[in-house]
């Protein structure tokens, strides 16, 4: 089904007619995330199925998959991290509602109208699935030690002025 992303669909209609949402959204549109980014070059695929699993418990099956541009903390370069989801997301009317849900569900809160824009849930889960520290795969870990100089470790002693009292008052 064509949906435009940014458009709010009513979830309860969408699971009853077990309706498929698919398309691309540029990360360009996407702000929040855009913050978190080097650049905002590329596109996200998402797919979206919405309907009851086999214990009759609503649900989105959500796969997202993109490549995020990040800056690498250890080389400051630029790199590409993939990202490939798969999320069943139960949807849950009451925070109450989620022990109810079975292993593996992340819980989806809906607001009152039970409406939500596809482009805001793929951006959330991309939000989520950042890492706290970006490290380009393949960069290696920097061991080496770095000698203090004489003057350095001189001036950083704390006590050295209390030693020149000292010995002033003998």
């Amino acid at each position: 089904m064509t949906v435009e992303s940014s458009t709010a669909v009513d979830v309860w209609r969408m699971v009853s007619a077990r309706r498929v949402l698919e398309g691309e959204l540029p990360l360009a549109a996407m702000s929040r995330l855009n913050e978190a980014l080097l650049d905002a070059e590329g596109v996200a695929r998402y797919r979206m199925e919405f309907g009851r699993d086999a214990l009759g418990v609503a649900c989105v099956a959500l796969q997202v998959e993109a490549e995020l541009p990040l800056q690498c903390q250890r080389s400051l370069q630029r790199f590409l991290l993939p990202i490939k989801l798969r999320e069943t997301l139960g949807l849950i009317r009451e925070e109450a509602e989620e022990a109810a849900l079975p292993p593996g569900y992340e819980p989806l809160l809906l607001p009152a109208d039970a409406r939500i824009v596809p482009a805001a849930l793929v951006e959330d889960e991309l939000i989520l699935a950042l890492p706290v520290i970006a490290v380009a795969p393949g960069s290696e870990a920097v061991e080496r030690d770095w000698p203090v100089s004489a003057p350095e470790a001189a001036a950083s002693n704390p006590f050295a002025a209390l030693a020149a009292l000292k010995q002033g008052k003998d």
